[in-house]
């Protein structure tokens, strides 16, 4: 079988399967078996494909037919131009969640301390530390599994600047910090099982459900954090598309300065973020 006529089955068989981007897909697992790129396709459609290689895309295609994310089933996702490693233990990082570490970014200086709370893959934090100058940071999660996950990329990227720690919340956080990020769980509970299957099934429901309102970790990091954050430290969440004024209120509430909704590419609210105010 030739290159192009296994792209053709492969579409086939995730468009029979319901996959939105089959013929995406169907293409991006070709490209990782071949090690080829999209080029091929177009110019090279007549080049053999193996036995070996029909096997492995066979078993990729099996998988991203259940519904299996392409990125676990490759390993990886590109964020902010750098590659992570992910699997079922972790939130695949969004091209979304790229306007938290840009805006973090334009208030990071040399040699702050970064706290990034709900940590998952660590994207978020290694993110910052590989575009900033001499800052150091930790990461904090629940899960032991993400943590492995996280570790595994400080190491791919080559940063000794970074930590990571099992803590539920602040629990097993010390010291003060000038830039606390999070992007938490945000999404209400009754909400979870509407989501894709891609998303309802295979990412971890713990990393997803904000409890009722969807608020439940904005409040429980508000509560906690002026002991953790330095005064005149920044504050940033992503949130969700309906929670700016929700999440911009508690941070009033709990003592930030100068808080903004920052609207994402699609002009949907995504990230809120404020200046922890001197306690009187």
């Amino acid at each position: 079988m030739n290159y192009r006529e296994a792209f053709e089955t492969g579409k086939g068989t995730l468009a029979a399967a319901g996959i939105e981007e089959a013929e995406l897909d169907a293409r991006l697992l070709l490209e990782e078996i071949c090690g080829t790129d999209r080029n091929t396709l177009l110019v090279h459609g007549d080049r053999n494909v193996t036995e070996e290689e029909l096997a492995q895309y066979k078993e990729m295609l099996e998988k991203r037919s259940a519904h299996i994310p392409l990125q676990q089933i490759i390993g990886r996702q590109s964020f902010m131009g750098l590659d992570f490693y992910v699997d079922e233990n972790v939130l695949i990082p969004r091209q979304d969640t790229e306007l938290l570490v840009e805006e973090a970014l334009q208030e990071l200086h040399d040699g702050m301390r970064i706290l990034d709370m709900c940590t998952g893959s660590g994207c978020i934090l290694l993110s910052l530390l590989k575009y900033s100058n001499d800052c150091e940071g930790i990461g904090a999660d629940i899960s032991e599994e993400a943590l492995k996950v996280a570790e595994r990329n400080r190491v791919q990227l080559g940063l000794e600047n970074a930590a990571f720690i099992r803590s539920d919340l602040f629990e097993a956080v010390e010291g003060k910090f000038d830039l606390l990020v999070s992007n938490p769980p945000y999404i209400c509970s009754d909400v979870i099982d509407t989501l894709m299957p891609e998303v309802r099934e295979h990412e971890p429901r713990q990393a997803l459900d904000g409890s009722a309102d969807g608020l439940h970790f904005y409040r429980r990091i508000l509560a906690d954090c002026r002991a953790y954050l330095k005064p005149g430290g920044m504050l940033l969440f992503e949130i969700g598309y309906d929670q700016g004024e929700a999440v911009k209120r508690l941070m009033e509430e709990n003592g930030f300065l100068e808080v903004e909704v920052k609207k994402d590419y699609g002009g949907l609210d995504r990230v809120v973020l404020g200046t922890l105010g001197f306690e009187v």
